[in-house]
């Protein structure tokens, strides 16, 4: 009986001796394997199996891109102004036995390059090129962080400033700068308005000065075309009663004609006429010879018939 039961405790330790050397890496992991404390290989994805008790995982690395923000670094910039900046830094590893045995503490390593990296460029940079060369800085950054890191078995992909912070009296500087030219942008906007509007209101004076006068040459037109209509009908009115009045002396001289009437009685008809013009305004008037001695006829004729 009790070699059964130490024949079940052996059974179960070297299932528990299997099971420890079955090893499963997963996806976008690597395992560094040692052997008597020396450097055996890497795994990668899948199932492996390592010798009990003489291997081991040195090291389970993570080849996905990783983020690391560090704290605000103090550095001067070319014209001895202090200022703190702290960088975000996106690597990756790319070679897990280098990443493992090329240097202590990788983090703390990349860390301490890049604040001394950050304060070689910022010195030779003034406190303006600072705040406007943000891409700049980033790009000289990750170029040095990236060389740097190359034989750690780390890519440094990309480097970025977070915050830069200047110092409370140049905050306060650039505040009252960033005030008065918001003022003087407002200031310049309100007087381009105004012109606008000044501009707007002379061209609608304009336009409407011109369409008043457009208005006044189309009435003055309309009231030449109205007097020219007038004075044509007035016209053609004379012109129309003049005719008629010729029409009927003509209508009157035929009527005498056709009667029989001879020349006295002619005569007598024109010294009716001038008797009619006698009665107008005229303080003269010019008898023919003719009419002259018809009328002493008359007078003659007259004074017989008394007798």
């Amino acid at each position: 009986m009790g070699a059964i039961i130490g024949l079940l405790i052996l059974a179960i330790i070297i299932l528990v001796l299997l099971s420890s050397c079955i090893k499963i890496v997963p996806q976008a992991n690597a395992m560094i394997v040692e052997r008597l404390g020396a450097y055996q290989g890497t795994w990668s994805v899948g199932l492996h199996m390592k010798l009990p008790i003489i291997d081991r995982i040195a090291k389970k690395v993570s080849l996905k891109e990783q983020v690391v923000d560090f704290p605000p670094q103090p550095v001067i910039t070319k014209d001895n102004v202090t200022m703190k900046i702290d960088t975000v830094v996106f690597f990756q590893i790319t070679d897990p036995k280098l990443y493992t045995y090329g240097v202590q503490n990788p983090i703390m390593a990349i860390e301490n390059l890049t604040a001394t990296t950050l304060r070689n460029i910022i010195g030779d940079l003034e406190l303006d090129q600072t705040l406007t060369s943000r891409e700049t800085i980033n790009t000289k950054m990750r170029s040095a962080l990236d060389v740097a890191t190359d034989p750690w078995g780390i890519k440094v992909n990309r480097v970025e400033l977070k915050n830069i912070i200047p110092p409370a009296a140049i905050q306060d500087a650039m505040e009252k700068q960033m005030k008065a030219e918001r003022e003087r942008r407002e200031s310049i906007l309100k007087a381009e308005g105004e012109k606008r509007s000044t501009i707007l209101i002379a061209e609608g004076k304009k336009q409407s000065a011109i369409l008043d006068a457009e208005a006044d040459k189309e009435s003055a037109i309309l009231r030449a075309e109205a007097e020219k209509e007038k004075r044509i009908r007035e016209a053609e009115g004379q012109a129309e009663a003049i005719l008629k009045i010729q029409q009927a002396t003509a209508d009157g001289i035929r009527f005498i004609k056709d009667a029989g009437a001879d020349d006295a009685v002619l005569q007598l008809k024109s010294l009716e006429a001038f008797a009619k013009a006698a009665d107008g305004q005229a303080t003269k008037i010019i008898i023919p010879s003719e009419i002259q001695s018809i009328a002493g006829l008359v007078k003659s004729v007259s004074e017989m018939a008394k007798d």
